[in-house]
């Protein structure tokens, strides 16, 4: 698998954690950074993993998500995760079903260009939301737009700040995303339309 980040890497770094306490049965072979001197970046190399810059601010735009793609078919990578990846990628057929994104709320609500990281859980905050949670999703051509693979939720409290909220969220999110690795390496997954039927493998279910 390849991971995309922009920013601190907390989500690869879940995902290096996972694998090294054999809960993920899961090999990195490709990290993409979107800017460079992120913590992001010093997280996979203390892992000693291989890590690329495509930088979104001096790659012409056309070639961005050719670019990052690119470096994914170098690596014979399965499954593309993003984490935390804040830019748009383009997704041409040969990744159809193979690019998951998750989202720090419950899609379809809270979700699109600009609704990320702390102004995501500030915006349910003030919407009075009584539950969030996360979403893993795959990834279509528009923000935080593609067909659901799974949700988690957790309680919304009456002091709730931006911050708290966003602890309690990544503690699903923790068990959401390597939930939906395992799903899609156990071919537990089908893409009909908008829906993901989920099937019951090795008798387990979610």
């Amino acid at each position: 698998m390849a991971v995309l980040i922009s920013g601190g890497g907390t989500t690869l770094q879940n995902f290096i954690d996972c694998i090294v306490a054999k809960k993920l049965n899961a090999r990195i072979t490709l990290v993409v950074a979107s800017k460079p001197e992120i913590v992001g970046i010093e997280r996979a190399r203390n892992a000693n993993l291989p890590v690329f810059v495509v930088d979104r601010r001096t790659t012409e735009p056309g070639q961005f998500s050719a670019r990052s793609l690119s470096l994914c078919d170098d690596h014979d990578v399965d499954l593309v995760c993003l984490g935390g990846w804040l830019s748009l990628l383009k997704i041409p057929p040969r990744y159809t079903g193979r690019v998951m994104n998750i989202h720090p709320a419950l899609l379809p609500s809270f979700g699109g260009r600009g609704l990320y990281g702390s102004k995501v859980h500030q915006a349910v905050i003030d919407h009075g939301c009584k539950v969030s949670g996360c979403t893993v999703h795959f990834v279509d051509d528009a923000y935080d737009n593609g067909p659901i693979i799974l949700q988690r939720c957790c309680p919304v409290l009456d002091n709730d700040t931006a911050s708290a909220l966003a602890h309690r969220v990544f503690e699903e999110e923790k068990a959401a995303y390597p939930e939906a690795v395992r799903l899609f390496q156990q071919r537990g997954l089908t893409i009909a339309g908008r829906r993901v039927d989920v099937k019951t493998v090795l008798g387990r279910g979610l």
